[in-house]
């Protein structure tokens, strides 16, 4: 049995569509850090994605727990073109394709990105392995990916997925148990 404690970065303040760009976390709120750090399990292993905004949430998570080495199959869905674009531009140019990304969510793909099925296959693997190693993971990634592992834990559609909020470091508890899954929490903040 893993307890997985996923945790969404900290805010990185940007207007725009944010997957594989390396942007910094905003971390000032340190009363909520050590919120979070003292609710998370003093014995889980912490893992994070590659990217920066991951890695120093982690940092500032993980307290004496031990630290795995950076995740890259836990990065953010790849936007691919739209990544640094407004949402709005994005709407204008691509209408139908990125009505459709949101409305559709499976195979759907970002003009030169992935799609969610994509970016769900990339992350299992991962997920899998920690899953046989560690009894408890907090693995510090992006509200892609923490959104792929509820649909594999609740077994939902992805669109229904994308109905749940994932705000900034916010903990969203999953648990695996000999190959099943269950959604102990999504969204919490301590």
């Amino acid at each position: 049995m893993t307890d997985w404690f996923w945790v969404r970065h900290g805010p990185t303040h940007e207007k725009t569509f944010v997957g594989w760009r390396d942007v910094p976390a905003d971390l000032s709120d340190q009363a909520l850090i050590d919120r979070i750090a003292a609710y998370l399990p003093d014995d889980a292993v912490v893992v994070s994605s590659d990217l920066n905004r991951a890695i120093s949430t982690a940092d500032a998570l993980g307290k004496s727990r031990k630290r795995l080495p950076h995740e890259p199959n836990f990065r953010e869905f790849n936007f691919g073109d739209w990544d640094g674009r407004h949402f709005s531009d994005v709407a204008k140019t691509d209408p139908q394709l990125s009505r459709q990304y949101w409305e559709q969510p499976g195979d759907v793909v970002a003009p030169n990105g992935e799609s969610w099925n994509m970016a769900a296959a990339r992350a299992r693997p991962a997920v899998d392995r920690l899953t046989r190693s560690h009894p408890s993971v907090i693995a510090v990634a992006h509200f892609g990916i923490i959104l792929t592992q509820v649909q594999r834990a609740s077994s939902a559609l992805p669109y229904d997925c994308l109905a749940h909020k994932i705000d900034n470091f916010s903990i969203t508890h999953l648990k695996e148990n000999n190959g099943g899954w269950t959604v102990e929490c999504i969204n919490y903040l301590p």
